[in-house]
């Protein structure tokens, strides 16, 4: 093998060799990991061939593959077919929101649990499903979409919610991200384009750019979307689908009004999108509110796919959500479902079943209700000087704290690791976004932690006066 063929002028990337140690290609990634966050390597930087840095770096070409493998799958690095590998746009400041790599000690804001204290309610029921006669039949793959009692129980839990479906366009997916990743899969291909709100689920970005989606970012105001940015954004350029969360978006907090989606709906009616709408949040805005808002599933229910999630309501490890769609995109969708998932765990939506035909699923709505509200207040006596970011009767699972004017311009990773080092975690609005927005703000989840370790960890915030108060 040729030894240093290539100089560092002619490469994009040369990392210093005499920094690697064993294993090799754990090392490499380290380096790479360490200039992609320092900005030596900004996004989409196509890197040298795996030859190239092979015979640069003096190393067998078959450890420098295995590193780029190694990257590719940690999120640092995207292949192009025929074109290269290069950095993603997300490499170190990832959107994804997960609990890895955080220590027990640590005060966690960043991700929306379901107020783990009440699980010790579901335990009677993991207990019934584990001594059912028929156990067995939980345990193999027929029914795929769900067994036709836990499809009734379904279509009746989704009608509280305002959505009307048949059991026959119902499936029981393994979480609501599963289950985007289902819709994404079946209904769209590269290139194709989905408009989001200027803010919303970090997760759902992350999703399109591993599908090689377009993301659309759309204006919002304390109503919803905003209809005029979004029939703008359809005369410009083709837009092939809509992804709402019209309960409770994430990260805002905000709820859709019911003349704005009657305003929205009109305009995906006109342009034919299809609509993903993730309605987790809908337990607790239904059951605290009057009246129901209607959804649009409801609204414009040929168009429209409805998740809800039932993690948040009855909890988290249990990943069941319930996904309806029109019975003209039911091929496809339900061709995906096999193929991604074959079957949810039978028991997982059998606890979730039995739950939701008992008393205990009144009681749950009852307690995670008090627990949010009470988590609101709670806030809103640490952060009295700052605006309300809710409206008066709204109490949802996260807020967000304007950041200073002199911070908006720090990277998230900065943001994120200042505050982790003094035992909280929480999440830099870059992660909602797929452009550098004015208004940066960290989102705090409100139901991730006992009410004592809340308080605690906002009165650390508050201290660190890292924020913009009003």
């Amino acid at each position: 093998m040729p030894i240093n063929k290539y100089s560092e002028d002619s490469l994009t990337w040369h990392p210093d060799k005499t920094r690697l140690a064993r294993p090799i290609y754990k090392s490499l990634v380290k380096l790479l990991k360490e200039d992609i966050s320092s900005g030596k390597l900004p996004k989409d930087t196509k890197l040298p061939s795996q030859r190239e840095l092979a015979d640069f770096l003096d190393l067998n070409f078959t450890t420098v593959g295995q590193a780029y493998r190694y990257a590719i799958k940690k999120g640092l690095l995207y292949t192009n077919i025929g074109r290269g590998t290069y950095t993603s746009p997300n490499a170190y400041e990832a959107s994804t929101i997960s609990t890895n790599d955080i220590g027990e000690e640590i005060i966690d804001f960043g991700l929306v649990s379901s107020f783990d204290q009440c699980n010790s309610l579901i335990i009677p029921f993991i207990q019934s499903v584990a001594k059912k006669t028929d156990l067995i039949d939980l345990l193999n793959y027929r029914n795929p979409k769900g067994t036709p009692e836990q499809l009734k129980t379904a279509a009746r839990w989704l009608d509280t919610q305002g959505v009307f479906a048949s059991t026959q366009n119902i499936a029981i997916v393994s979480g609501v991200q599963n289950g985007l990743a289902i819709v994404l899969a079946a209904l769209f291909s590269p290139g194709d384009r989905i408009a989001v709100d200027r803010f919303t689920y970090s997760n759902f970005i992350e999703l399109a750019h591993l599908y090689h989606l377009e993301i659309v970012p759309i204006d919002y105001d304390d109503q919803g979307m905003c209809t005029d940015k979004l029939e703008l954004e359809c005369l410009k350029k083709k837009i092939h689908g809509i992804f709402l969360m019209p309960s409770c978006n994430n990260p805002m907090g905000f709820q859709v009004s019911f003349e704005r989606r009657i305003q929205l709906s009109k305009i995906i009616k006109k342009e034919g999108l299809i609509v993903i709408e993730d309605d987790s949040f809908s337990f607790l805005t239904t059951y605290f509110q009057k009246d129901v808002i209607p959804p649009f599933q409801q609204l414009i229910p040929e168009q429209t796919i409805y998740l809800a999630g039932v993690t948040k309501y009855i909890g988290s490890g249990l990943r069941v959500a319930f996904l309806s769609y029109p019975p003209k995109l039911a091929k496809s969708l339900e061709k995906a479902i096999f193929n991604i998932n074959v079957k949810t765990s039978g028991l997982d939506a059998e606890i979730v079943n039995q739950v939701l035909q008992s008393s205990t699923a009144q009681r749950l709505l009852e307690e995670k209700f008090k627990f949010t509200k009470r988590a609101n207040e709670i806030f809103d006596e640490v952060f009295k000087e700052i605006n309300p970011t809710r409206p008066s009767n709204y109490y949802p699972l996260f807020r967000t704290l304007p950041l200073k004017k002199n911070l908006i311009k720090d990277k998230q990773n900065k943001i994120e690791g200042y505050l982790l080092k003094r035992g909280i975690r929480v999440y830099h609005s870059k992660r909602f976004s797929t452009q550098t927005q004015p208004d940066s703000f960290i989102r705090i989840s409100l139901s991730s932690n006992s009410l004592e370790d809340l308080k605690r960890g906002l009165e650390i915030i508050e201290k660190e006066r890292i924020v913009h108060i009003s």
